[in-house]
């Protein structure tokens, strides 16, 4: 199967049945997605690219190539792939206990414009300004890794789980700040009460950064996501998010969703933070 045009890559890498749309199921990204997976995109979630599948009896290899924003996180991508990201992703299908589950790798590359957390703090201490990437970018190699697991339990029960590592040298590149990430949860229809067009899902995450990037944050440079431009009491952000979807009608539903953020932003020295969520979705 061959995907050519302008979407998302998470359209067609790390979908995952349980935790993967936010229309549907959970809003927090390092749920939906593999934290640590810096993904090539604009600042609406979209690129330009590629991508082939090959479909065989219990397994699925997928590879594209990717263009980048200009920038991180801008709206512009750059002109002619002139930079570039490779994702690669191994798909195993099984059975357990007659139950079936997926299994996936995924590895990905980035050739971008980029700066390092070293060199932005080294310039900056230099000319006694705040350090930034932006200001020691040049083309560089930045990848990262992970895994995906779905597994159904019951007919109206399945888990899943994701762990995701990236180079913490360099600069995000165009998804967020997170160097490495573990998320796990379910997902419970309503069959069991009489709803089987309910779902309840309940997911926690631990998200790191990297030491570099913490000095960088805590010598005043603003990460692409997060910002900060302070630092001084660094450690794991913990997220757990607990969602209740109805079925109003066959094409609308509504979902009352609730996070509990420890650590926000990576900083010991903010929250506890709960955020209230609400969504409507009509499709037709």
């Amino acid at each position: 199967m061959l995907t050519i045009g302008k979407f998302s890559i998470v359209d067609i890498f790390d979908t995952n049945t349980y935790a993967h749309d936010p229309r549907h199921d959970f809003f927090n990204w390092s749920i939906i997605d593999q934290g640590a997976f810096d993904y090539a995109a604009n600042a609406w979630g979209y690129t330009y690219g590629g991508a082939v599948e090959s479909y065989q009896d219990w397994w699925t290899a997928t590879a594209g190539i990717f263009d980048l924003s200009q920038f991180p996180n801008s709206a512009a991508l750059s002109r002619g792939f002139a930079q570039v990201q490779f994702v690669g992703e191994l798909e195993e299908r099984h059975n357990l206990w007659d139950q079936p589950g997926k299994l996936k790798f995924l590895y990905w590359l980035t050739r971008g414009y980029l700066g390092t957390y070293l060199d932005a703090i080294a310039l900056g201490a230099a000319t006694g300004q705040t350090p930034s990437t932006r200001a020691v970018a040049r083309f560089r190699t930045k990848d990262g890794f992970g895994l995906n697991l779905e597994q159904q339990i019951a007919t109206d029960l399945g888990v899943f789980a994701r762990a995701s590592m990236s180079q913490g040298t360099v600069e995000e590149v165009d998804f967020t700040d997170i160097n490495q990430s573990v998320s796990a949860g379910l997902s419970l229809n309503g069959s069991r009460w009489r709803r089987p067009d309910d779902t309840v899902g309940l997911a926690g995450a631990i998200n790191r950064f990297s030491h570099q990037g913490k000095l960088y944050l805590a010598a005043g440079g603003l990460g692409g996501i997060i910002g900060d431009g302070q630092l001084p009491n660094a450690g794991p952000e913990q997220i757990l998010e607990l969602y209740y979807k109805v079925a109003i009608f066959s094409f609308a539903h509504f979902t009352a969703d609730y996070q509990f953020i420890n650590h926000p932003a990576y900083n010991r020295d903010r929250g506890p933070v709960s955020i209230f969520g609400l969504r409507l979705h009509v499709q037709y």
